[in-house]
């Protein structure tokens, strides 16, 4: 973090070892259909169209898929959300969600990227599948010289700042980049990862993110790097493929 560039990286391959972190198919299979929706997406129709396609693929109907969407700025609880961490139950709609978690906020300027994978034809391992996916986005952050890290004790993708205040006991204060959240039905996920591009982070006030009220949120733009949407796309893209596999373009249905 301390040689942060003060202009985005142009897309590169992956320099990050991710052989320990893939999820590859167990036999060769098709490639994963990678779906871009433009403008934002009600989350109604988010969920309807996960439920939709994990089912068909659970029936062997239809590929393996990634959507990407920006959301109007909403709220939403998973299953272990506790009430006491909606702060403002007015300020954006709220919707109960079937991940695991607690509440999250997305909005214009998150980059939500909704995972549909086979678990059967990869690895029936819920806990290597989410390692997974903080590998994708610690591989991501890696391509702009932005150091992503776990934490045993809080989900998401965490990022150090040093240049701010220590905290309270005396550590470096460290700001979530990245959420994780997810549903796995049948062994077909639904659900996955949203990343901070440009979000108003003001806008997470009204909830506890991920019920950790310890330490704050942050964004790529926050961190210095003013990159659009589009380019973290293909960043995004290229990491996941170093990690799942191919994919291959597709339209969203209209």
């Amino acid at each position: 973090m301390d040689s942060r560039p003060s202009s985005p990286l142009p897309p590169s391959p992956p320099r990050l070892s991710v052989s320990a972190e893939r999820f590859l198919p167990a036999e060769p299979a098709r490639p994963v259909e990678w779906i871009i929706h433009d403008g934002l997406m009600d989350y109604d129709s988010a969920v309807r169209f996960m439920d939709e396609r994990t089912e068909a693929i659970r029936r062997g109907e239809a590929d393996e898929a990634v959507l990407l969407v920006e959301h109007p700025p909403l709220y939403t609880a998973g299953t272990s959300a506790e009430a006491s961490d909606l702060v403002d139950p007015s300020r954006f709609p709220v919707f109960k969600s079937g991940r695991g978690g607690e509440y999250t906020y997305h909005g214009p300027g998150q980059r939500v990227a909704y995972t549909m994978l086979d678990l059967k034809r990869r690895r029936p391992d819920i806990r290597a599948f989410v390692a997974a996916l903080e590998a994708w986005i610690i591989l991501t952050l890696s391509e702009y010289q932005v150091k992503g890290e776990r934490r045993e004790d809080r989900v998401g993708v965490w990022v150090r700042r040093p240049e701010r205040p220590l905290d309270a006991d005396g550590s470096v204060a460290e700001d979530k980049i990245a959420a994780i959240g997810i549903r796995v039905r049948h062994w077909v996920t639904l659900h996955g990862i949203s990343l901070n591009v440009d979000p108003d982070l003001a806008h997470f006030s009204g909830i506890v993110p991920c019920g950790i009220r310890d330490h704050g949120v942050t964004s790529l733009v926050d961190l210095g790097l003013p990159i659009s949407m589009p380019e973290v796309d293909g960043v995004l893209r290229q990491a996941f493929e170093a990690i799942f596999g191919p994919t291959t373009d597709a339209p969203f249905p209209k």
